[in-house]
């Protein structure tokens, strides 16, 4: 049973490191259906492989995918972020039938109009200390091994997975200070461009939130919490938390009485 959506967003996959959850991606990808596919930023970590080879066969299953959606005449939008930069070196261009964008502006169903971009444009460290946002990601791939050990121990428990590295970034202070700074930055971006709202990805923080009447949304990532931001054919847009509701953890009366909790949610 798929869940179809008119269109669905997803960044910061980080294909070539192991902290990418390729299981849950690859399990999400099919079991939806949607008109058009946005792939905002980092979906493969080139930082990252330049120090190493890291490339499991699920993470070319998940690239393969994504180009079979193309030829079956799905729109599928790739817009790179700064582990994928090299990338933007082709925008305006087709890969495999997958349009490379620097960014774009989305029409919802019901007529509202949002910028989507990656969003590493707005984030000081990355632009102006590289060296520094290297570091960062190095101590950030350590968050994620413990993440990885962590959750292995929960299953043997019988617990459903948890983002621990999520919990100890969203818990520090400078942390939080970054994220609303980030959110600032990028709705007034929105403003000066006269949209209603901005789609980004970047900071691996899922969210939904009215800032002064534009609203902002984070796809998140699959490295720690697996989510996607969704858009309902009436143009309705949500997170979806496939960590949560993935279909390999679930029994098929478990989705069925999802899936018809959504209807029932969009419904009213």
């Amino acid at each position: 049973m798929k869940l179809n959506y008119r269109t669905v967003w997803i960044s910061d996959v980080h294909l070539g490191t192991r902290g990418c959850k390729a299981e849950f991606l690859l399990d999400f990808l099919k079991h939806i259906d949607c008109e058009q596919l946005v792939l905002v930023g980092d979906i493969i970590d080139l930082w990252k492989m330049k120090n190493g080879w890291y490339w499991p066969p699920m993470h070319s299953e998940i690239v393969q995918h994504l180009m079979a959606l193309a030829k079956q005449g799905k729109r599928v939008i790739y817009v790179p972020g700064n582990h994928d930069e090299l990338f933007r070196g082709y925008v305006d261009s087709l890969m495999a039938g997958i349009e490379i964008r620097n960014e774009l502006i989305h029409r919802t169903a019901d007529g509202r109009r949002f910028l989507v971009m990656h969003g590493d444009e707005f984030d000081a460290v990355v632009c102006n200390s590289r060296w520094l946002a290297v570091l960062g990601s190095e101590a950030y791939d350590f968050s994620l091994l413990l993440n990885r050990w962590f959750n292995a121990l929960r299953r043997r428990l019988g617990f459903p997975y948890w983002s621990l590295s999520a919990y100890l970034k969203h818990s520090i202070k400078n942390a939080v200070s970054f994220i609303s700074s980030f959110e600032a930055a990028l709705v007034h971006a929105a403003e000066q461009r006269g949209v209603d709202g901005v789609i980004c990805g970047h900071i691996h923080h899922a969210a939904i939130r009215d800032v002064d009447g534009i609203t902002y949304c984070n796809t998140g990532d699959w490295v720690e919490s697996c989510t996607a931001l969704v858009e309902s054919p009436e143009g309705k847009l949500s997170i979806l938390r496939w960590a949560e509701e993935s279909a390999f953890l679930l029994t098929e009366s478990d989705i069925e009485t999802r899936a018809d909790k959504r209807r029932l949610a969009t419904a009213g």
